[in-house]
């Protein structure tokens, strides 16, 4: 299906990009924060059982993850608030002009960390109301990647502000976290974007671990960021992009 933006400019729905890494119960899935697999295991209750192949007439499972640890997942400010926010209540729209941006973070003692200059230098495109951070080197490693005690990359909060001043709303890193994954409780760029505790925004949101092929090149997409509807600070999400197209 063709859909119009404005007179010039349109997508094609039928050529989605999927940038969310599936949730799969095995030994090297995806995980981090000192969490194991997910599991995904047949119910069983008295006679019955949830497996076709053990011989039960239906498969009914029950399947065991943290969103923030397990999957590619959206979460809002209720991540480090005191009161209760369902990022299912603070998302209503779901497309948004967006650009992918590919950057190499730069090595600063022992970690690695993408800074403002860096951010600051990329020509933003008018009009974008989610950015899409793609770390170098990119790899398919980080589809199933084990990131628990190894020290991701992650982002300086000084870029929270600066993104905000933008008219950016919605975050999107192929990373398990924006912050450190050790910084003593911090959370220093999930503070700033969200402006927890002054001016608590309900509305914004960052969406960690998704994986962006190499095959897709930098520049301005529209996003539909699609999301499983749990009643929590975070759910399990769908980020897919759509290229922008002129006739």
């Amino acid at each position: 299906m063709i859909l119009r933006l404005n007179e010039t400019e349109y997508i094609n729905t039928s050529k989605p990009i999927d940038l969310s890494i599936e949730l799969d119960a095995h030994d090297s899935s995806l995980k981090a924060w000192g969490q194991g697999n997910p599991v995904i295991e047949p119910v069983r209750d008295g006679n019955f059982i949830g497996s076709v192949s053990e011989g039960g007439v239906v498969n009914f499972k029950n399947i065991s993850f943290n969103p923030h640890a397990h999957i590619t997942h959206t979460e809002c400010c209720g991540h480090i608030t005191k009161s209760f926010h369902s990022v299912n209540d603070g998302l209503k729209q779901f497309f948004f002009n967006a650009q992918l941006i590919s950057i190499e973070p730069k090595v600063q003692n022992e970690d690695r960390v993408i800074t403002l200059g860096q951010i600051q230098n990329i020509d933003l495109d008018k009009g974008i109301e989610a950015i899409i951070l793609r770390t170098l080197p990119n790899n398919e490693l980080k589809r199933n990647h084990s990131y628990t005690g190894t020290n991701p990359p992650y982002l300086d909060a000084r870029i929270a502000t600066y993104l905000i001043s933008k008219g950016i709303e919605h975050v999107l890193v192929d990373l398990p976290s924006v912050d450190k994954e050790q910084d003593d409780g911090v959370l220093a760029f999930h503070h700033a974007f969200w402006e927890v505790p002054l001016n608590t925004n309900t509305e914004r949101t960052i969406t960690e671990f998704i994986f962006v092929p190499n095959s897709i090149q930098d520049g301005v997409f529209v996003l539909e960021l699609q999301m499983s509807a749990f009643k929590n600070d975070a759910c399990p999400s769908r980020p897919v992009i759509y290229r922008k197209e002129s006739k």
